[in-house]
C-alpha cells in the first residue's frame, strides 16, 4: 500500500479483533465470508451500475479499509483515500443455469484482508432483461443493517434518486465513542449474570467424529403464515417482542436436548448506541454478540416466565457494548473454552424497503450465505412465513438439525396453542416422532408362547431328555453329560425339598469353578428354591451380612470354604455329593411357577450396602429366548464361561448353554488375562460362542494381531463395559468371516441384557460403540429426567427398561423399589429406572453416554461411589468424603477419594487401605486418597465435583517409602513406575494400592518376563504384590544362581550406554546365558 494513498488509521472494534482472529485461525472454511445473491428483471446499464457502486464506496471510509496485523503489536485499520472497484460480467443466456454450483465455487475465494476493497460484484445474464446479481463481503466491515444501507443507497443512486445533502459519518466515530465506555458497571453487571457458569451449555447431539469440523451447512425452515401469525398475535396481546418468544423457545430447547435448567446462549445485538449522534446511518460493523443466561424452573408458567426474560434482555441492552472477550474473562469459564456454543441472529433489517425503489429496475432477494464462528448460529428473518435457520459445522448431522428445527417449531406452535400452560408441559415431539418411538420397541416376535410358561430347569430338563449323552458342563479335565447333570441334581434337589427348600427360598452357594457349581445351581432350581451366589473372594464380613440379609438358612459349599461362611444356625451342606445320602420315597413337592424367584444378585448399593436384585423364572426364560433369537443359539454348541459367579452375566452363560442344548466350558479365572493360554482353550474346546468384558477382548486380540491368527469362532460378545469404535473396527480384522461381533447391554434389574448391537460396517473411531436395539419382549425409552415424556432422538435422557425382563426388585428394600421400579401411566408394564444416559440414533440403535448417577464401571465391575462413601464416613477420623473416577489420561480410569479429616489430622493411608480392604472388593479400592481442608461447593451448597483437584503423584503413594536395596529391585521400580505413570515406587508399596489392576498386571509382568526372561504367573504379582516379595520370588524361579542379578546390572548398563555400546555388552550377555 502506497502511504500518500492513505486517508486514515485507527483501532478495530473488539468484535472486529475477534472476527480477524476466528478468519486468520479458519482460512479455508470461508469463516465470516457473506454471499448475498440477487434477482435483477429490467433493463440494466452495467456502466452505470457500477459508477453507483464506486460512488458509494467513495462516499464510506469503511468500504475503501483494509486490515494489517503483521509486525505490529496490536491489529490497525486502514482506510485508503482511493479504491477503484470492477463488476465481473458472465453471459449465462444460451447457457445451463448452473448458480448453486457457481455460487459455491465463489465462496471457495477468499479476501485477502490487508487488500481494499473487502468486497466482489458479478453480474451474469440470464437472458433479455434477466440478471443474477452476486455481492460477496467480509464481515469485517459490516454487520446486516449496514448491508441494508448501502445496498438502498446504491439502488437510489443508480435510479438517480439519492440525497446528496448527507455526508456519510465515518467509522471511526463509532470506535472513538467505544473507546471513551467505562467498563467497570458492565464488568459488575456481568459477573453477577454469569455468576455460578463454569462450562458452556454444549449439545450432545448428532456429532459426527470423522468429518471436518471447519465446514459450515445450513438448514432453512420456514414457518406457516397462520402460525407466523398467530406468534404475532400473541406477542402483541401481553406486550412482548417476537425476538423474546423466539429467544424463549430456544432457551426452552437447549434445556430439553441436555436436561440442563442453567442455559447459556449468545445473542446479536444492534450495538448502535442511541447517544452517537447518526449512529442509525452509520455504516460500518455495529453488532455485538452477548450471553443471555436463561435458568428454566419447568413448573413456572410461560406467560409470567417470557415477560421476565424480555426484562433481563431490555437490562443486557445497557451494556451492549461490552467486548465479548472482556465478559469471558470477568466469567467462571476458562479461556480455553467457549461462553456459549450457539447464538441466535434476529434480523430484522430494512432490507425490503432498499430493494422496492421505483424504476425501471426490479430487485429481489434469492439468497444469503453467512456463518459465523460458533457450532449453532440460529438466523431467523421475519415475515409473512417466519424463517428460522440454523447454520452449523459440519461434526453435527444434518438429518438431527432439521429435527432440532422441528422440535423448535413445535414449542413456538405449543406456546400459540396454550400460552397458559406450565414449561414443562409444552410438547417437544411431534405425532409422527412419537409413533416412530414406538415402533422401536414393536418387540414381540414369533416367540413360543409355552415356552414361557415353563421354568428355567424345565428347559435343561428338556435338553436332558433329548440327548441324555451329550456334554453338558467341562472344567479342565472333567465333564458332565446332559444325563448325570440332571441325575446329580435331582438327587441333591430331592435332598434340599427335605431340609425344607420350596418355592420362595433363598439358598446360598459358595464355591469356586467346578462342576458341583453348575449341579447345585440346578438342584436348587429344581427344589423349587431360588439361588444366591456368594463370591469366595469376597471378604467374610460381605458374605455374611448377604447371608443375613437374604434370610438364608442353607448354604452349599465345599469343605474348604466351610470355616469362612461359619454363621449361627446356618445349615452348610458339603458340596461333595458322594456324601449326599439318598432319598428312600421323595414326596413331590409343590412345583414351582414362572412366576416364582429364580435367582437373587446382589449389586453395589449407595448406602454402603449392596442389594439383592429378586428375578423370576419368567424374565429369566425370556432372557433365554431373546439369546436365542438374537445369537441363534440353534447354530452355536461350545459355549465358553468367563464371567464370575457372583455376576449376573455368568447366569446368562449358563442359560444360552443349557438351555439350547450346548456345550458349557468353564474358563479358569487366572487364564482370563493371559491370551495365549485363553486361545489355546478356545481352540481346544472348539469354542464357538462366548461373551467378554473389554479387558479380556482386548488383551485376545492383541495377542492374536501379534501371532497373526485369527479366531474362529461363531459369535463374539462383548458386554458389562463402554468401548470404542476403534476397537470394534480393530477387533473384526482378527475374528472369522462369519464370526459376529455384538456388544451387549444389560443391567441385573432387568436380567441381564435388555438389547444388543452388531453392524457389519465401521463405526466412528471416537464413538462408543452403540448399545443397539431391544431383545424380545423388552423395551427401551429414553426419558426426560422430571417429566418423564419421551425425549426425540438424538436427544440424550435417561434409559428405561421395561417388558418381561424387569426384575421382580431389590430384596428387603420398599422404598428403594419405590424410587427404581416405576409404575407409570403412560406404560403397559413397570419401567426400571436405570440411571444411565443414553439416546436414540435414527435408525433405533441407542448410544450409551455414560451415568447419570454415582455409580459407574470400571474395568467391567459396575461401582456405586456412594458405597464407597458411606464406607470411609465409618473410619473415625474422616468426617467429609467425595468419592470420584477421574480419567486424567486416556489410557486409565481410577477411583479417587477426597477427604476431610477432624481438625485436619493426617491419616496413615495404609491403614485406611486395610480397613476399606475389610469391607470391599479390590476392584472398588481408591487408587488415590487426596486430603482437602475443606471440599469444594457449587453456588447451590452441593459439592462440586468438577473443581476437585487432580491428585498429586504422591496422593498414590504410601506413606512410607523404602528405596530398592538391589539392582533387581531397582529394575522392578522402574517397570512400576512407568506402568503405574508415578515418579516415585518403592519397595513395600502394594501395587493394587498404588493404582494398579488385572490389566496393568499383565504389562508389569510382560516387562519382567522381557527383562529376565523368566517364566512368571500372573498370579505371582497378585500373590506377591510387592516389589520386595516379587523380587524374592523371581529369585527363588532362577534356573541357575545369580543369574537374575547379573541380567539386572547388565540392563542398567545398558540403558546408560551408546547404541554401539550397548551391542556390545549383548554379546557379553550372550556369554553369561550361555
Amino acid at each position: 500500500m502506497k502511504k500518500e494513498n492513505i486517508e486514515d488509521i485507527y483501532q478495530l472494534s473488539p468484535l472486529q479483533q475477534g472476527i480477524l482472529f476466528h478468519t486468520l485461525c479458519e482460512v479455508e472454511t470461508g469463516i465470516y465470508l457473506i454471499q448475498l445473491c440477487y434477482r435483477l428483471q429490467g433493463e440494466l446499464n452495467l456502466k452505470a451500475f457500477e459508477q453507483a457502486w464506486q460512488k458509494v464506496v467513495d462516499r464510506h471510509t469503511i468500504l475503501r479499509t483494509s486490515f494489517h496485523w503483521e509486525k505490529l503489536e496490536q491489529p490497525l485499520q486502514v482506510v485508503s483515500k482511493q479504491v477503484p472497484i470492477k463488476i465481473q460480467f458472465e453471459d449465462w443466456s444460451e447457457q445451463e443455469d448452473k448458480l448453486e454450483t457457481w455460487l459455491e465455487r465463489e465462496r471457495n475465494q477468499s479476501f485477502k484482508l490487508n487488500q481494499a476493497p473487502l468486497m466482489r460484484w458479478t453480474i451474469i445474464r440470464r437472458g433479455q432483461d434477466d440478471y443474477y446479481f452476486v455481492w460477496s463481503k467480509h464481515h469485517l466491515i459490516l454487520d446486516g443493517w449496514s448491508t441494508a444501507l448501502i445496498l438502498k443507497e446504491v439502488i437510489e443512486i443508480y435510479q438517480k434518486q439519492a440525497r446528496t445533502d448527507l455526508e456519510p459519518i465515518p467509522y471511526r466515530e463509532y470506535i472513538a465513542w467505544l473507546q471513551q465506555q467505562d467498563l467497570t458497571q458492565a464488568k459488575n453487571f456481568w459477573k453477577t449474570q454469569l455468576q455460578g457458569i463454569k462450562t458452556p451449555t454444549s449439545l450432545i447431539i448428532g456429532r459426527e467424529a470423522n468429518k471436518e469440523t471447519g465446514k459450515k451447512e445450513e438448514v432453512v425452515f420456514k414457518l406457516a403464515a397462520t402460525t407466523t401469525k398467530n406468534l404475532q398475535k400473541l406477542a402483541q396481546e401481553n406486550q412482548l417482542t417476537l425476538s423474546t418468544i423466539i429467544q424463549g423457545a430456544w432457551a426452552l430447547l437447549l434445556q430439553r436436548y441436555t436436561s440442563d435448567a442453567d442455559i447459556v446462549y449468545g445473542v446479536t445485538v444492534a450495538g448502535r448506541p442511541s447517544n452517537l449522534s447518526g449512529a442509525e446511518r452509520m455504516v460500518g460493523l455495529f453488532i455485538n454478540t452477548l450471553p443471555v443466561r436463561v435458568k428454566i424452573v419447568e413448573t413456572d408458567r410461560l406467560l409470567p416466565w417470557l415477560k421476565q426474560l424480555q426484562t433481563q434482555l431490555l437490562e443486557i441492552r445497557q451494556y451492549e457494548y461490552t467486548p465479548l472477550i472482556e465478559i469471558q474473562g470477568w466469567s467462571e469459564i476458562g479461556r480455553d473454552l467457549p461462553l456459549f456454543e450457539s447464538i441466535v441472529v434476529l434480523e430484522n433489517y430494512p432490507v425490503d424497503s432498499s430493494l422496492q425503489q421505483p424504476g425501471s429496475l426490479a430487485v429481489e432477494s434469492i439468497s444469503t450465505f453467512d456463518h459465523t464462528n460458533y457450532p449453532l448460529t440460529l438466523t431467523v428473518i421475519p415475515g409473512v412465513e417466519l424463517s428460522l435457520s440454523l447454520a452449523f459445522t459440519t461434526c453435527l448431522d444434518t438429518a438431527t438439525i432439521k429435527r432440532m428445527l422441528g422440535h423448535l417449531q413445535t414449542l413456538l406452535t405449543g406456546m400459540v396453542n396454550n400460552p397458559q400452560t406450565k414449561l414443562i408441559d409444552l410438547p417437544l415431539l411431534s405425532a409422527e416422532e412419537d409413533g416412530q418411538l414406538q415402533k422401536f420397541n414393536q418387540t414381540r416376535n414369533n416367540i413360543d408362547e409355552a415356552q414361557l410358561q415353563q421354568c428355567i430347569h424345565q428347559l435343561i430338563e428338556t435338553q436332558a431328555r433329548k440327548s441324555p449323552d451329550a456334554v453338558a458342563v467341562v472344567w479342565e479335565a472333567e465333564k458332565l453329560t446332559y444325563g448325570e447333570l440332571n441325575q446329580k441334581s435331582q438327587q441333591l434337589a430331592e435332598y434340599l425339598q427335605l431340609q425344607g427348600v420350596k418355592p420362595e427360598v433363598i439358598v446360598g452357594i459358595c464355591c469356586d469353578r467346578s462342576l458341583e457349581m453348575i449341579i447345585a445351581i440346578v438342584a436348587i432350581l429344581k427344589a423349587g428354591g431360588a439361588y444366591l451366589p456368594l463370591d469366595p473372594n469376597l471378604p467374610k464380613e460381605a458374605i455374611t451380612w448377604r447371608i443375613e440379609d437374604a434370610k438364608v438358612a442353607i448354604v452349599l459349599a465345599p469343605k474348604q470354604l466351610q470355616a469362612k461362611i461359619a454363621h449361627k444356625d446356618l445349615q452348610i451342606i458339603d458340596l461333595d455329593l458322594r456324601s449326599l445320602p439318598q432319598v428312600a420315597n421323595p414326596q413331590p413337592p409343590k412345583p414351582p411357577t414362572p412366576d416364582n424367584l429364580a435367582y437373587v444378585i446382589y449389586t453395589s448399593g449407595s448406602t454402603g450396602k449392596p442389594k439383592g436384585v429378586m428375578v423370576n423364572h419368567r424374565s429369566l426364560v425370556n432372557a433365554y429366548l431373546g439369546w436365542s433369537a438374537a445369537y441363534q443359539l440353534n447354530q452355536v454348541k461350545n459355549h465358553l464361561q468367563m464371567a464370575n459367579f457372583a455376576f449376573d452375566v455368568f447366569t446368562g452363560d449358563v442359560v444360552r448353554a443349557l438351555c439350547s442344548g450346548g456345550k458349557l466350558v468353564l474358563c479358569p479365572g487366572e487364564i482370563l488375562l493371559e491370551a495365549d493360554k485363553l486361545y489355546q482353550l478356545i481352540l481346544q474346546q472348539q469354542i464357538e460362542i462366548g461373551e467378554f468384558v473389554p479387558v479380556v477382548l482386548r488383551h485376545l486380540m492383541e495377542y492374536l494381531e501379534k501371532t497373526q491368527q485369527q479366531l474362529n469362532m461363531g459369535v463374539v460378545i462383548c458386554g458389562s463395559d463402554s468401548w470404542y469404535g476403534r476397537e470394534y473396527n480393530h477387533f473384526r480384522k482378527f475374528l472369522a468371516k462369519n464370526c459376529r461381533l455384538i456388544n451387549s447391554f444389560g443391567v441385573t434389574e432387568a436380567t441381564i441384557d435388555s438389547c444388543y448391537f452388531e453392524t457389519t460396517k465401521d463405526i466412528a473411531s471416537g464413538q462408543l460403540v452403540p448399545i443397539g436395539k431391544p431383545f424380545v419382549n423388552t423395551q427401551l425409552y429414553i426419558l426426560d429426567q422430571e417429566s418423564k415424556r419421551s425425549l426425540p432422538i438424538g436427544v440424550a435422557g435417561e434409559l428405561y427398561i421395561g417388558g418381561l425382563g424387569v426384575a421382580r426388585g431389590y430384596l428387603n428394600r420398599p422404598q428403594l423399589n419405590c424410587e427404581k421400579f416405576l409404575n407409570l401411566d403412560s406404560y403397559d408394564t413397570p419401567l426400571y429406572k436405570t440411571g444411565d444416559k443414553a439416546r436414540y440414533l435414527p435408525n433405533g440403535d441407542i448410544e450409551f453416554l455414560g451415568r447419570i448417577d454415582n455409580q459407574v464401571k470400571l474395568r467391567g465391575f459396575r461401582i456405586e461411589l456412594g458405597e464407597i462413601e458411606a464406607i470411609l464416613y465409618q473410619y473415625p477420623q474422616i468426617t467429609e468424603n467425595v468419592v470420584i473416577l477421574r480419567q486424567d489420561s486416556p489410557q486409565e480410569a481410577k477411583i479417587v477419594a477426597y477427604l476431610v479429616t477432624e481438625s485436619n489430622k493426617p491419616v496413615a493411608v495404609r491403614e485406611l487401605r486395610n480397613f476399606l480392604r475389610k469391607k470391599l472388593p479390590e476392584y472398588a479400592l481408591p487408587s488415590a486418597f487426596v486430603f482437602l481442608k475443606k471440599l469444594p461447593l457449587s453456588p447451590n451448597g452441593k459439592i462440586d465435583r468438577k473443581s476437585l483437584p487432580i491428585p498429586s503423584p504422591s496422593c498414590y503413594l504410601n506413606n512410607n517409602y523404602t528405596p530398592a536395596n538391589n539392582a533387581i529391585e531397582e529394575i522392578l521400580v522402574d517397570i512400576w513406575a512407568k506402568i503405574l505413570q508415578l515418579p516415585r515406587v518403592g519397595i513395600e508399596d502394594n501395587f493394587f494400592d498404588l493404582g494398579g489392576h488385572s490389566l496393568l498386571a499383565t504389562q508389569v509382568i510382560s516387562r519382567i518376563r522381557e527383562a529376565f526372561a523368566i517364566e512368571l504367573a500372573i498370579r505371582c504379582l497378585f500373590e506377591s504384590p510387592t516389589v520386595a516379595q516379587l523380587a524374592k520370588r523371581i529369585i527363588e524361579q532362577e534356573k541357575s544362581p545369580g543369574i537374575t542379578l547379573k541380567r539386572a546390572i547388565i540392563l542398567q548398563k545398558i540403558a546408560l550406554m551408546s547404541s554401539q555400546e550397548a551391542k556390545q555388552l549383548l554379546q557379553a550377555k550372550k556369554t553369561i546365558k550361555s
